[in-house]
């Protein structure tokens, strides 16, 4: 991670247009806070990708929050989508116009964490595959170039994650995801916070997707339910946890459950408020120590 941060630093300079790929199911969670600061003020294209997997009315709300933002163009998309695919060249062309106008071509670098389709969508915008594709963590390993013959060139980065994930809520919706591998964190602990989040927002797709007659009392209580629904059982009709736990994430992340996103714009604005006042209130008795 650090050398992929090295890298991209020194590339920096040559870069016209950072495109930022995003999770659609969990557009601030996997927003990397490296990449406001490693673009340096370039223009950036923030990409919610897998939109097909997330909750339409969630999306839209995050789209307007981000299109308010300095220097920022959002859009939703999957890369299975050729028409919205091919409207990124002309979004960066739209950024740069100076050097549309040079006759030069526009020099984009697309960047995300890992496993948010980095991969997929160059190879959908150059329209074959040479980007190697996976559906786990840390697929790219090393900075690549591509040109693109309508107008720019692109290149790849590496999946990079920050040093520490301050926010647990984020940790457990990145593992939940797939974006964090998943002996990183306790298997069942993710399947728990995931149980816990899916009865809390979104009951009726867990009562439609597993057949239950009534919403089971906690994140435990549902993943017992799966593991019998699905036949995980120990000898003596005891639930196998783990094997529950596998198949909530594994149709959770394959979208199999419904649309479903992790965030909404008023958690995350409210989690900053707080995150504000928090720092305020360490200031001022900082101050008060320091005149006593």
């Amino acid at each position: 991670m650090h050398k992929a941060r090295k890298e991209i630093a020194e590339l920096m300079d040559e870069v016209d247009v950072v495109i930022e790929v995003l999770d659609a199911r969990l557009p601030r969670s996997s927003e990397n806070p490296l990449v406001d600061k490693l673009r340096r003020g370039k223009p950036v294209i923030k990409l919610l990708n897998k939109q097909d997997l997330a909750d339409p009315g969630r999306t839209r709300q995050w789209l307007d929050y981000l299109n308010s933002q300095e220097g920022v163009t959002a859009i939703a998309m999957d890369t299975a989508q050729k028409k919205l695919v091919q409207k990124i060249p002309t979004l960066c062309k739209e950024t740069v116009p100076a050097r549309v106008r040079a006759g030069r071509p526009v020099r984009a670098m697309i960047m995300g964490i890992p496993n948010v389709g980095k991969s997929t969508l160059i190879n959908a915008l150059l329209g074959r595959r040479i980007a190697k594709v996976g559906n786990e963590p840390a697929v790219t390993r090393g900075q690549k170039r591509y040109s693109v013959y309508n107008g720019m060139a692109l290149s790849d980065t590496p999946g990079i994650l920050w040093p520490k994930i301050e926010d647990e809520d984020s940790a457990y919706r990145l593992a939940a995801s797939g974006a964090i591998k998943d002996t990183a964190i306790e298997y069942e602990s993710v399947a728990t916070y995931a149980a816990g989040f899916l009865l809390a927002e979104y009951p009726g797709l867990l009562m439609e997707r597993y057949r239950l007659k009534a919403l089971p009392e906690g994140a435990e209580a549902l993943l017992n339910e799966v593991g019998r629904k699905r036949g995980c059982l120990k000898p003596g009709g005891v639930v196998d946890l783990y094997k529950a736990a596998d198949i909530l994430l594994t149709e959770l992340r394959a979208g199999k459950l419904g649309p479903v996103t992790f965030e909404t714009v008023a958690e995350w604005e409210q989690k900053r408020i707080e995150a504000e006042q928090a720092a305020a209130e360490a200031a001022a008795e900082e101050k008060t120590e320091s005149e006593s």
